[in-house]
């Protein structure tokens, strides 16, 4: 069987505040073409197929409309499981009229038979089991004790968490028939899994899953297609268990990154793994430096007509007070988009002379908690300990489903 592994669509994300809905629609093009070009028998996505809980039409549609496109197709199945920015009563919906398609939903852990999906070939002969395992919420695997401290929820969580995988898989090892491959899906953080800045990649279970490595995936399972780390990797240095990364650069952080998809091929002899690369559907480029640098850089992309979005951050020591209006007017006969602009001396300037904060679309969240205790001038001994709490409390209100 010929497998594409796919995960972190993350359909309707914005990019300081710009839509990016034809780069969303060029990827999915291009994804069906792949499926079709390469004889593609099963789609594995392993969560974040939208980028919120709420997915906006558009995204909606795209979606929809890719998976209605690729019943037509050489693959006879698409499996897809919840990420953490995934709404599950949101992807359960429509479940049972897709998987008249062959199209099968997990959104969230109910019955650990649901999470076993064991296909056939055309002769009713056993072909593949997928263990497929959605983002696993704090809530829905681990009970709360009176009394316990935050070390020993974080440790409960990671039993909890490795328990569920090696059930899912005994259960689908009780049901295999001769050498059937077993696959596994997840969308978790694995220990050492390397991020990068700016790529929205949330720290899930505040933290916990730092001390998450390998071992939860049983020997047994021939190939685990992970999601959630934007950055295509291997844990552990193990061929078989793979991060394929998101398909598109979630921020500027991951614009000189390679995309890829991940084809596996299963046959009687083993497996074979092939890595496919992304075209990039829209350029990003970050430029960081002093004024001469920057704006040299942006006359030689308008000398080769470059259609790049621009992220600009001037570290020069001299104050420039009218960097911005020297951009703009730079690129104003050019195709060139700037999304962005921080001028770092000018915030030092202003901070050091009114205390003002940072525009609020260049904090992330844990900034402005870190300048709230600050503020209120919270001690160094207890602030490691505000900050899990902190974390524990967003962790909470992202796993919160509003379509429920």
């Amino acid at each position: 069987m010929r497998i594409l592994h796919t995960s972190d669509w993350h359909l309707g994300r914005s990019l300081y505040g710009k839509q990016r809905l034809e780069e969303f629609s060029s990827f999915l093009d291009w994804l069906l073409g792949v499926i079709i070009d390469r004889k593609i028998e099963l789609l594995l996505v392993s969560g974040d197929i939208f980028d919120t809980t709420t997915p906006g039409n558009r995204a909606q549609e795209l979606y929809y409309q890719f998976l209605h496109r690729v019943k037509d197709s050489d693959c006879r199945n698409i499996i897809i499981t919840a990420g953490n920015h995934d709404s599950p009563s949101f992807l359960s919906a429509p479940k049972d009229i897709l998987k008249f398609m062959n199209i099968h939903i997990v959104p969230c852990v109910e019955n650990i038979e649901d999470e076993v999906i064991v296909l056939y070939d055309k002769d009713g002969s056993q072909e593949l089991i997928i263990c497929a395992v959605p983002y696993l919420r704090d809530r829905d695997i681990r009970s709360v004790d009176t009394g316990e401290n935050l070390d020993d929820k974080n440790k409960k969580l990671v039993m909890a968490i490795k328990d569920h995988y090696l059930e899912v898989s005994n259960y689908a090892l009780s049901l295999k028939e001769g050498n059937t491959p077993i696959i596994a899906m997840g969308h978790l953080f694995t220990a050492g899994g390397k991020t990068l800045d700016g790529d929205g990649v949330r720290e899930l279970y505040v933290g916990s899953l730092s001390h998450t490595g390998s071992d939860i995936f049983p020997s047994f399972l021939d190939y685990v297609a992970l999601g959630h780390l934007h950055v295509p990797q291997k844990v552990n240095g193990l061929n078989h268990i793979r991060y394929c990364g998101s398909p598109l650069p979630m921020g500027f952080g991951e614009a000189t990154q390679d995309k890829i998809l991940i084809q596996v091929d299963l046959n009687g002899e083993g497996i074979k793994i092939d890595e496919i690369k992304i075209p990039k559907f829209q350029e990003l480029i970050r430029l960081s430096g002093n004024k001469d640098f920057i704006l040299d850089s942006i006359k030689k992309l308008k000398d080769r007509e470059s259609h790049a979005w621009l992220e600009i951050e001037y570290k020069g020591s001299a104050f420039v007070g009218n960097l911005q209006d020297e951009i703009l007017e730079l690129i104003s006969d050019s195709f060139l988009e700037v999304r962005i602009i921080k001028n770092s001396s000018l915030i030092r300037r202003v901070l050091d002379s009114s205390q003002t904060l940072e525009e609020l679309e260049e904090l992330t969240t844990e900034d402005v908690f870190e300048k709230c205790l600050d503020v209120y001038e919270v001690s160094k001994d207890e602030k490691p300990l505000l900050r899990k709490l902190y974390k524990r409390v967003l962790a909470e209100v992202y796993e919160e489903d509003t379509n429920i």
